[in-house]
């Protein structure tokens, strides 16, 4: 396997005309030719952009869905979508949840959330048909980014309306580990190499301090301490994640504080010591991380652990998307260098921090932007791959 393979995260921006046909399908559902067409030809723009800049590992870009966990309203029986507005009559304290929507500058009309509102089940694959499509246009090894186990319980329990089906999210979760099994088992069967699970909640459970929630995971279930609810996530990721192994998949976890907005002061921040004993005993082949910004802290909190550097490839964030600014190749190079004083070069991979646009209608990058730091992203590659 070759050092310093890259791959980007997931989302990509959506064009105004996939945006309009979508909007037009919800109430017409003869624009779904269209609609279909305009989709076919920005995989494609997706695909170009990543052979362009030599991505070792393509991504579909997500370019089907509304944002990284909603659009599974539309692939699973029992799920609705609903607007922030939709749901805060059913938030225990409104006042506090609308606070916490004007504290984050989240219009409550402009996020959409999957919600639990009956019995679960998969009526068609949640992502395998964007693989195909682009197992159809290109030979690289395919990258699958799916919400984790434990994000979909948290995101998808409402108390006032799921529990009207599941006793609690423990039960809820047994279902949802069901879909993503069957989901698992057809992506193995396309020939997906690698498949990313989103677990972005896990910040929001170690770094949250008071009331006020964190959007950028739609966690709008409360939840239990820190330790309980850490060994509830680790039990749900350990199963996906060894279930994913046993059927010959490359199972990743990505972990991130927050990819909603540029303002850095309002998402989270501190280090991967709080998770790293669930890192430990989930133990996935690949941790794709977040390491640009100063809010994860140092490399060497993480990679100390002999569990994780002996056992998991690295997903090095050096790619921050949420900002105009163009990170250098010495950057990167130094970033590098500090997870090689631990891992081999082998186990080393680049990829930025997140997805480039995690809400359809609030992409947090242009076009513009996301190719030049792409190029920095190549001549990094090629300069470690030179150097090491």
């Amino acid at each position: 396997m070759k050092p310093f393979l890259t791959s980007l995260m997931g989302s990509l921006p959506r064009n105004r005309d996939l945006m309009a046909l979508k909007r037009e399908l919800k109430n017409d559902n003869s624009f779904l030719p269209k609609y279909q067409d305009e989709l076919k030809k920005e995989y494609l723009q997706a695909l170009s952009l990543q052979e362009r800049y030599e991505i070792d590992i393509l991504t579909s870009g997500e370019l089907d869905r509304d944002n990284y966990v909603s659009f599974v309203a539309n692939k699973l029986n029992g799920v609705s979508e609903l607007n922030m507005a939709d749901l805060i009559e059913f938030m225990p304290n409104k006042k506090a949840f609308e606070k916490t929507l004007q504290i984050l500058d989240v219009p409550s009309l402009s996020i959409k959330n999957a919600i639990c509102t009956g019995k679960i089940s998969r009526n068609k694959s949640l992502v395998a048909g964007e693989m195909k499509f682009l197992k159809a246009h290109s030979t690289k090894p395919l990258k699958a980014t799916l919400p984790g186990a434990y994000l979909l319980t948290r995101s998808l329990w409402l108390e006032g309306l799921s529990s009207k089906f599941y006793k609690n999210k423990t039960d809820l979760s047994k279902d949802i580990l069901k879909v993503l099994k069957e989901e698992l088992r057809e992506l193995a069967n396309l020939g997906v190499s690698i498949v990313q699970f989103d677990e972005p909640v896990l910040s929001e459970v170690v770094f949250l301090k008071g009331e006020t929630r964190s959007f950028m995971c739609a966690a709008l279930s409360t939840r239990k301490d820190t330790a309980p609810e850490l060994e509830f996530a680790s039990n749900l990721i350990k199963e996906i994640t060894n279930f994913g192994k046993n059927i010959g998949l490359k199972i990743g976890l990505h972990v991130c504080r927050g990819n909603w907005s540029k303002d850095e002061s309002i998402l989270l921040k501190g280090s991967y010591l709080p998770l790293t004993q669930l890192f430990e005993d989930v133990l996935p082949d690949i941790l794709f991380l977040e390491f640009s910004t100063p809010r994860a802290g140092e490399i060497k909190t993480l990679l100390q652990s002999s569990e994780i550097s002996q056992n998991c490839i690295l997903g090095l964030g050096v790619i921050n998307p949420r900002n105009s600014e163009i990170e250098s190749v010495e950057f990167i190079v130094n970033l590098a260098k500090k997870a090689l004083k631990f891992i081999p070069k082998e186990r080393l991979w680049l990829n930025p921090d997140c997805g480039f646009a995690t809400f359809a209608n609030r992409p947090v990058n242009s076009f513009e932007i996301i190719e030049k730091k792409l190029n920095i992203l190549n001549l990094a590659k090629k300069s470690l791959q030179k150097s090491f």
